[in-house]
């Protein structure tokens, strides 16, 4: 249990692309576990365009701030619309003390760009896929200024021929699209892309994580 002697901080999830915010729920279940109050941030990739999540996450991060401390956690596409809707906040706002990223891409992802042109693609991720697989869009997400982890998965398969070659990967995303120099703590698992938001693993990192700064 997270010991502390203060109301403790919210908890917001933000899920990937083509998932939902019960792919969140076993972590965030662990989480409440351990004291914490949890939330989660549902949008749909297909129907709504980047800027339009955007901004209605930022609304919601608005109301979080005004509440007390919070901590961010986003999975893969979820972590570039917390980026982003981190950036447009107002400037006096309060910010997360902490944001988890769970294989979340920092630069275009070479998956996407393979699969940006095919039509099924395209009609199941809509802009928000095309915004992973370009450079010029993922560049003008600014980086994060407040603490963040990258949690990365390494259960991704190697094959030569394959779209990461000899990179490390969760099948998803490789770990070097997801690494930059503002993320100055990394913790890497044998986790798959998929089940990131679910692992034990992962929620056991986010929680020592916590202790260890005593952000909850």
């Amino acid at each position: 249990m997270i010991k502390r002697n203060k109301a403790p901080a919210t908890v917001l999830f933000i899920h990937g692309m083509g998932r939902s915010p019960l792919s969140g729920w076993p972590m965030l279940r662990r989480l409440r576990q351990a004291g914490l109050n949890t939330a989660s941030f549902g949008y749909s990739s297909r129907r709504e365009d980047f800027a339009g999540i955007v901004a209605r996450l930022a609304s919601r991060l608005e109301q979080l701030a005004a509440s007390g401390d919070y901590i961010l956690i986003g999975h893969s596409l979820g972590g570039v619309l917390l980026r982003a809707a981190l950036a447009s906040l107002a400037p006096d706002s309060h910010r997360p003390q902490h944001v988890f990223l769970l294989g979340s891409p920092v630069r275009p992802a070479r998956l996407a760009g393979q699969l940006s042109k095919n039509p099924v693609f395209q009609l199941l991720t809509g802009d928000n896929g095309q915004l992973l697989a370009s450079a010029e869009r993922m560049r003008r997400i600014p980086p994060l200024t407040v603490p963040a982890t990258a949690i990365l998965g390494t259960r991704g398969l190697n094959l030569r021929r394959g779209p990461f070659g000899n990179d490390a990967n969760d099948g998803v995303v490789a770990v070097s699209e997801a690494t930059a120099d503002w993320i100055r703590d990394e913790i890497h698992l044998p986790v798959v892309h998929t089940l990131l938001p679910s692992s034990r693993q992962v929620s056991t990192s986010i929680l020592h994580r916590l202790q260890q700064r005593r952000l909850a």
